[in-house]
Formats: structure tokens, C-alpha cells, sequence
């Protein structure tokens, strides 16, 4: 998985939580979804981190069009990761629905206990 995917909206620290899975792996590319605000004051910035902007005023289905124009052609994996930790449900369905549209295959990443989690790979005890 060498696409990250995440949204970086509202939610107290959970920038944070976007931050350490930004950190945690070496991505080939990182899609952070986001306004005009997150793109302004997110600090961290690798060179191959690209931001897909979004109006969350706008109406659902004019927010996955947006999403899938700005990740056209850009997205060549088989499986990406995903992360919803930060942002509203509104903009979760328009990236979740963009993703699927797309054809694109993923994974739900989190972080659990600091550690970096692929939601349905962990064993079961």
C-alpha cells in the first residue's frame, strides 16, 4: 500500500493521528483531504504529500466529483490505505464514495495504542 488516502477536517487531535500515519510508512504518495484551512496550517509536508481540496458547504455529490477530478490519473495502486480519524461523516461518505467510484481497492488504517493498525489483518485472540 503505497498510497495514503486520509482526511484531515475537524476533530480535536486528530491531526495528530494523520501526522504519525504520514510518518509511519514510506508512502509513495499521500492525498490528504482537506479545505482551504488544512492546507494552510498543516505543518507537515512531504515532498510527495498532495493536497485535494474540498468545499464542505458544497452538496455530497459535488464533493466526490471534486475528489475524483483532483485524484484522476494519480492513483495507480491496486490497494490504497485509507484513514477517516479526522472530518465529519459528510466528507467520509464523499471520499469513501470517490474511492469506490474510482475502482479503487484499500484498507482502513488507525492508529491503536500509538501503533499503526490495518483494520482487519490483526489476528484474533
Amino acid at each position: 500500500m503505497p498510497t495514503l488516502i486520509a482526511c484531515l477536517s475537524s476533530g480535536k487531535g486528530t491531526w495528530t493521528e494523520v501526522n504519525r500515519l504520514i510518518q509511519s510508512r514510506p508512502w509513495t504518495k499521500i492525498f490528504l483531504i482537506t479545505d482551504k484551512f488544512g492546507q494552510e496550517k498543516f505543518i507537515t509536508r512531504p515532498q510527495n504529500l498532495e493536497f485535494i481540496l474540498i468545499d464542505n458547504f458544497q452538496e455530497i455529490n459535488t464533493i466526490i466529483t471534486n475528489i475524483k477530478k483532483q485524484l484522476q490519473n494519480k492513483v495507480s495502486d491496486f490497494e490504497i490505505a485509507l484513514n477517516f480519524a479526522s472530518g465529519s461523516g459528510k466528507e467520509h461518505m464523499a471520499i469513501l464514495e470517490a474511492v469506490l467510484e474510482m475502482g479503487l481497492n484499500f484498507r482502513l488504517l488507525t492508529l491503536d495504542n500509538n501503533q499503526v493498525e490495518v483494520l482487519g489483518l490483526k489476528a484474533d485472540s
